[in-house]
Order: structure tokens, then sequence, then C-alpha cells
């Protein structure tokens, strides 16, 4: 079945709309069948021989960080859990981490940092902060070359190697974006600039795998101090970091160009060594005829991830798009297999690529051609997952293009401390993955195309103009805010008059105890819906059961979403123009109203959260995820075309 998209581009500040297509065969996708294949092979860990206790490693990492995304993009709960029984191996209830040594100060011990952010950030369980801490001070500590990069370990002094911006810095820039430590970034881009000017070829463009200050690293260049030959998984951990660390970058910084025109760079000497008929790259990037040198999976999938997310963020032209589909089309065909069983296994993953161990290893060609080649090693599999999600995203219709979602933080307006202390907003924010958050619906309005925004002061005529919808959500209470932001008059007139001139407005309520209505419901009776003052679809504890709406078939919004659960709501009354889209035991739960060229859509309660979308808590047959994407569709299809005259 053939898809066809659109991306979104910002190119020269100017947003660039492009169409491409993905085949996909209809079933499961390939990252949910290799997801399967990890959670069989690695039930209890990623222990290779029984009996022998599962290390604190970077593999781990790396595969969960697959399953973080492609749990972000199908909000299957069995993916969550399976990160968190994974790091709960080895994270205590006092946030100590079992089996990881600060003193070793390995970099490699650090991949982890970006599981355990996400776990805390979901769950808001504090042991996850503090691991997440304690890996974080080891940076302070870390040793560095003169320069200020850091060393891969302790036991290698001097050296820089490329995984090692894949190891640190996204975790290093995640964690500097989470709890407001900006000073971080000048170190972070300087970690990128510093290597990347000691191992790139001016000839081919291409990285060398390290570089070692003391010029006593065995297998280096001593001229240059680099590590010798182009390793295609060295130059994978390298644009996986830069991309992933290019994410979390402020957009203001001055370091940010630079590192944008470092993955141009990037990007343009992996197109050169890309194989013209597989699509593939070689272990050995620019000797593919050379003797024992074959397409290697881990390198490859890397490759493509890096390709596909820098043109999906609009941090790479479009051109890179067909590199990143061609690259994609010959893994899938090469690499991944079928047994008799139907478990989906990955062939064709070097085992050991990097120098080090005893008896040392270096980086000549000699060695790195003589490693042998496995299958379902987790270096390939992490790639695979995050290659396949990123491909798998293209499938998603971008109705958005073109189009911003601007969120309510006036009327919704509270406030709470985070785990380091802070004073930060929360309650239905785009960026908050806890239950109460709106981060899967953010994600997913972004997945679409749109532009996703929060506006923190009142409405007006100038600032609604950037929007394409407005969500207003349960707008604050005394008990919630000392001093709340009620909707006035000349509030209601200035949106009244966007959505007539073809705005899209979402208004959510809440039940009796946890909204204010009367002044909300001068906004919504200007569209002939008012919220009554009552709670009904009460829950008792797990009863999940007494939240149940059905929708009924061949619904005009809900199309995928049909078992819903909603808990605890304010139901609507309503007069012309405002219509019922869903009843549920003879009341009214949703409603539309057409004014002008715009739209309204209202409904009591916020039921789009995460806690109830994200697969954590509700049974699987209820389907708010498939709903809440339904709606957006809805959403983002109402908008009314630019109008070119």
């Amino acid at each position: 079945m053939k898809k066809y998209i659109f991306l979104v581009l910002v190119i020269a500040g100017h947003c660039v709309p492009v169409s491409l297509s993905y085949s996909q065969t209809p079933g499961p996708a390939w990252s949910d069948k290799m997801a399967t294949t990890a959670m069989t092979i690695w039930k209890d860990s990623l222990v290779v021989q029984p009996g022998k206790p599962v290390t604190w490693n970077s593999d781990e990492g790396l595969v969960l960080e697959g399953f973080t995304n492609i749990w972000r993009r199908t909000a299957k709960g069995e993916y969550f859990k399976f990160m968190q029984t994974s790091m709960n191996r080895f994270v205590q209830n006092d946030g100590s981490i079992a089996r990881y040594n600060p003193a070793e100060q390995q970099l490699n011990n650090l991949k982890n940092g970006r599981i355990l952010l996400t776990l805390h950030k979901v769950t808001l369980q504090n042991k996850y902060y503090q691991a997440a801490t304690l890996l974080r001070q080891q940076l302070s500590t870390q040793p560095r070359t003169k320069e200020g990069s850091f060393w891969h370990q302790k036991l290698y002094p001097y050296q820089t190697w490329l995984e090692d911006l894949y190891l640190a810095q996204p975790f290093y820039a995640e964690y500097a974006a989470t709890f407001n430590r900006p000073e971080a970034f000048d170190d972070i881009a300087n970690q990128f600039i510093n290597l990347e000017q000691h191992v790139r070829d001016t000839k081919t463009g291409l990285l060398h795998p390290g570089w070692d200050e003391s010029r006593k690293q065995t297998g280096t260049d001593k001229s240059s101090n680099a590590a010798s030959d182009f390793w295609g998984r060295g130059m994978g951990w390298f644009g996986m970091g830069l991309v992933d660390v290019l994410e979390y970058f402020p957009t203001n910084h001055p370091q940010r160009a630079a590192l944008l025109q470092m993955l141009g760079r990037f990007a343009a000497a992996v197109e050169k060594v890309q194989d013209p008929q597989s699509g593939l790259w070689y272990h050995i990037l620019d000797k593919p005829t050379a003797p024992h040198n074959f397409p290697e999976a881990s390198a490859s999938n890397m490759l493509v991830y890096t390709l596909a997310k820098g043109v999906r963020l609009g941090f790479l032209p479009i051109k890179y798009e067909a590199v990143a589909q061609k690259g994609y089309a010959g893994i899938t065909k090469e690499f991944v297999k079928t047994d008799e069983a139907g478990q989906v296994n990955l062939h064709g993953t070097v085992k050991v690529a990097d120098p080090g161990g005893s008896p040392y290893r270096d980086e000549s060609s000699d060695f790195l051609r003589s490693e042998k080649r496995v299958v379902n090693d987790p270096k390939g599999v992490g790639a695979f997952l995050l290659a396949a999600n990123e491909m798998e995203l293209r499938v998603i219709p971008a109705v958005g293009k073109g189009k911003t979602i601007l969120l309510d933080g006036y009327f919704n307006n509270e406030f709470m401390k985070d785990a380091s202390g802070q004073t930060i907003p929360f309650h239905y924010k785009w960026e908050e993955q806890g239950n109460n958050g709106f981060s899967l619906l953010g994600d997913h309005a972004r997945y679409r195309g749109a532009q996703t925004l929060e506006l923190k002061q009142a409405p007006t005529t100038e600032n609604l103009k950037k929007a394409s919808v407005y969500i207003i959500v349960d707008p604050d209470t005394e008990k919630e805010t000392a001093q709340p932001n009620y909707v006035e008059p000349a509030h209601v007139k200035v949106i009244s008059d966007w959505v007539k001139n073809g705005g899209v407005l979402l208004l959510m309520g809440n039940d009796l105890p946890n909204a204010e209505f009367d002044r909300f419901n001068t906004l919504a009776q200007a569209f002939g819906i008012e919220f009554k003052k009552e709670t009904k679809n009460k829950v008792v504890g797990n009863q999940f059961e007494m939240g149940k709406i059905v929708v009924p078939a061949n619904h005009s919004i809900f199309k995928t979403g049909r078992q819903l659960f909603m808990k605890d709501i304010s139901t609507l009354t309503l007069k012309a123009p405002a219509k019922s889209v869903l009843d549920h035991k003879g009341d009214v739960v949703m409603a539309v109203a057409k004014v002008g060229k715009g739209t309204v859509f209202a409904v009591g309660d916020p039921w789009l959260y995460n806690e109830y979308t994200d697969g954590r808590r509700l049974p699987a047959e209820y389907q708010n995820f498939e709903a809440g994407t339904d709606l957006l569709n809805y959403l983002l299809s109402q908008v009314p075309a630019p109008n070119n005259n």
C-alpha cells in the first residue's frame, strides 16, 4: 500500500512543503515485528551467557531507545513496560545503579541515561531522576583532552571516538533541556566541532573512527593522530548523535548553525559511498571491492535513521529522503529475514568493531575485516528499530502540513516544582510526558506535519493569526491557581471573530468539582454550546467499564477509535448552530458548531491526556489513542485552504 505524505522543511526561515511517498505492506510493521523478536530473545536481559549477571551497557540503551520511539508512535503499553522492566533490573529505590561504576569513567555507561530521563518524565518517579543525575555527574569529572573533548574512558587516555558523540551527547543535551542547564550547550557543540576537525578527511568528507591526543594509539596515523580507515558503524554513531542533539539544541544558540552545516557535510559524504545497487553501506565505507569487505547492517540502519530524521525535522535538504528510502529498502531486502517459526531476525551486524580490549584491537583494515557478523546483535537490532520507526512515521497522513496548533497556556496556567526544584508549568502541556500532559497528542500533531506552540498570553487578534487550531483546556479555578485568568468578554469577541474567519477551536471542559464553568461558558455559548454543571460517567477505582462510551459505526469523525474511556465528564446543552456528534445514555458528550468559515468542537473532559492515550493504564480494548488521532485528523482537515488571491 502506498501512502503519500508531506514534510515541512525550514529553509532560510521559510516553510517549504515537500511531497514524499513510502510503500508499506499491509500487516504489522517491521518495527513491531523486530520489537517482538527483541522482547522474546531478551525477555530477561541482554546477557548472552546464562547465569552471568547482566551488565549496565550501551547496547541495552540503544535497543530501548528504539522501543521508546516506537512506543511514542504506536502507544503500545507493552513497549513501555519492557523499557521500565529492563531499567528496573539496575535502578534501585534510592536512585543508585547496580553494576555501574562511575570510577571507570566510561562514556558507554551514559547511553542508558536517556531511557532514565524518559522513565522519570513519564512516571515522575524520583529514583529515575536520581539515577539520571548520577550519570550526569560523571561528565563533571570525566577526563578531557586539552581542547575539552571527553576521553572515551579512563582505560584509554587521551582518546576520543566517534561513538562517544552518540553515547554521551544526546543524553547531555536532553538533561540540559529538561532541567534548564543552557550552559551545557556550549560544551556539547564543542565536542562535535573539536572531533570533526581532527578526524574529517578533506578529500572524501568521511570521518576516521577516532582521535588520539597522545599519538600512542595503535592503528592511528601518527601525523594526524586519527585512527585509520573509515568505519561504517563509527560514521553511524556520529550521525545519530548529531541529529539527536540537534533535536534539543536551542534554536537561538550561536553554534547551532555550525552543527547544521556539519550534518550537511556528513550527509554529502555518506551519500557518495552508498552502494548504488543495494542502497546499503559497507563495513569499510570507501573500499567496497576490497577483500573481505561487505555491506553491514548496523551502519546501514544508523545512516538511514540519521538521514531520515534529519529530513523529517528540517535539518537536511529533501534530496536525502531518497537516499534514506533506498537504504531502508536495501536493509529490509538483504538483512531482515523471517525464520521457519515466523520470527523476524536481523542478519549482517559485525559484533565488535571498536578499538580497545586485551589484546588491543586497533582500527586497521585487517582487524575490521576479521570480525564476525552475527544475527540479532543488539547494536544492529537497536539501530533497525530506530530506522524502521523513522520510515514508518512517513505512513502517517500529513494533514497538518503548514498548519499550527496553538495550545492555551493563559486560562490554564498551573505550576509545580520539578525533581530539580525548579518551578515549571504543568497540566495539559505539550512538553509534559506524565499522566496529565498532552505530549503524545503533540507528538502526533507534529507527525502529521503541524507545528505545535503554546499561547501564554491572553488571546488577541494579532497572536491568534499564527493559529490554525486553538485548544483551550480546563480553565483554572482558584483551587488550581492563586490568581486565575478568567475568560472575559473581550476574549470571547476576539476568539469568535477568529473562528468566523476560519479558525478551528477545540474546547475541552471538565467535571463539576474540577472546572470553572461560568466564564468558560460565556465563550462556549457564543457557538451554541453550554457545559453543564454536573458529573457524568463516574468511575470507581479501576472499574473501567463504568467510563465506556461506544462510538456508532460509520462515524464521521471517529473512524478508528470506536470504544472510548471518558471518566467524570460534563455533558453539553446545545442550540443552533451547534449539533451533537456523540451521545451517550441520552446526554450530548461531544458537539460541533460551524460558525462562518470556522469550526468549533466541544467535549466535557480533557480525555486525550497521556494517562488515557499512552497505553500504560487503560485495558487494550479502549481506543482513546486512536480516537485522538482521528480527532487530530478532523480538526486539521477543517482548516480552510489558504486564499492565495
